[in-house]
């Protein structure tokens, strides 16, 4: 490590909050105005450590004998070894020691896209979520019209976007420095349209063309959606580890369809979620034939036949129980 030396302070997560350049050894750190290194810190004493060259040159932090002392993973020490890549803590705050000559690596690919944040994109997302609002309050709205139950809606669907968006706007704050609120608006706003686009596109399809997965498994098309907005969140506040999030919205998306499946089989002794189709549309939307009517007596005399021999061993077996 060779001079001069700069000193870091580190964020929670690693990130380089400041940098303080000192041009030789030692270096003294302490709450005193005569050290080199200030601490802002009520934790950490007015002289509480020193740096300077080992027998070998290398640099050493030696503790001053101070009440907290020196931590170095999560265990104190009176006297440590640095490289540029061992973090201390003194008090409250983290430190790094590197050398001029400390290796940096090649600049990262910027992948980005600048284009997608600000005002518009979280304009755009907040109209797609007032519209997914008013949707489904006129889709479950079976009484007379009143103003304010849209409304009332309206307020609920941008209230939850922005607690949503606000979330994940604070963690990228926090984890990558910029909070890109309007991006994440944006990608919520899209999510909550293309599980509405997909209600409405396989309604149609599944009475159309007698598909009736299409309805009956909807619900794991929507976990598979919402695997994708985390996806999507997630690489906006890292953009670089899309491969492991990716990895991470897969396990989450088969974890989810997994538990609907089985509570399905043990709520209604079914996969599905909905026995028949829910949704009716007008005649004309037929696209499959209609089945006869001595198809469908047919298949009733048959599910008659079968229920009757069910019911006939349940009383005979009842009445071997009686004997």
């Amino acid at each position: 490590m060779n001079a001069p030396y700069f000193i870091e302070t580190l964020a929670r997560n690693g990130d380089v909050l400041h940098r303080h350049q000192v041009d030789s050894l030692p270096i003294r750190f302490g709450r005193g105005y005569d050290n080199d290194f200030i601490l802002d810190d009520a934790f950490a004493a007015p002289r509480h450590a020193v740096l300077e060259a080992g027998d070998d040159g290398q640099p050493v932090l030696r503790d001053l004998g101070t009440k907290n002392g020196v931590v170095h993973l999560g265990r104190r020490t009176t006297s440590l070894v640095l490289t540029g890549d061992t973090v201390i803590r003194i008090g409250h705050t983290s430190l790094r020691v590197r050398g001029a000559d400390f290796p940096v690596g090649p600049e990262m690919v910027d992948r980005t896209m600048h284009g997608w944040e600000g005002g518009i994109p979280g304009l755009v997302g907040l109209l797609l979520i007032g519209a997914f609002a008013l949707f489904t309050t006129w889709l479950s709205d079976t009484q007379s019209f009143q103003l304010i139950r849209y409304l009332l809606g309206l307020a609920y669907g941008i209230g939850a976007g922005l607690v949503w968006g606000g979330a994940w706007a604070f963690a990228n704050r926090l984890f990558g420095r910029h909070a890109r609120l309007g991006r994440h608006l944006f990608i919520f706003g899209c999510g909550l349209a293309a599980i509405l686009a997909y209600k409405i596109v396989s309604s149609a399809a599944a009475y159309a063309f007698s598909l009736e997965a299409l309805t009956g498994y909807s619900s794991h098309v929507a976990i598979a959606i919402v695997a994708g907005v985390i996806f999507f969140h997630l690489g906006t506040v890292k953009p670089h580890q899309t491969r492991r999030f990716a990895l991470a919205c897969l396990v989450l998306a088969l974890i989810g369809s997994g538990l609907t499946l089985i509570s399905n089989q043990q709520r209604y002794g079914r996969m599905a979620d909905e026995l028949f189709m829910s949704v009716l549309m007008p005649p004309s939307t037929r696209v499959s034939p209609d089945h006869k009517v001595d198809e469908f007596m047919g298949d009733v005399a048959a599910m008659k036949a079968r229920l009757d021999a069910e019911r006939a061993k349940k009383i005979k077996g009842d009445g071997g129980d009686d004997d």
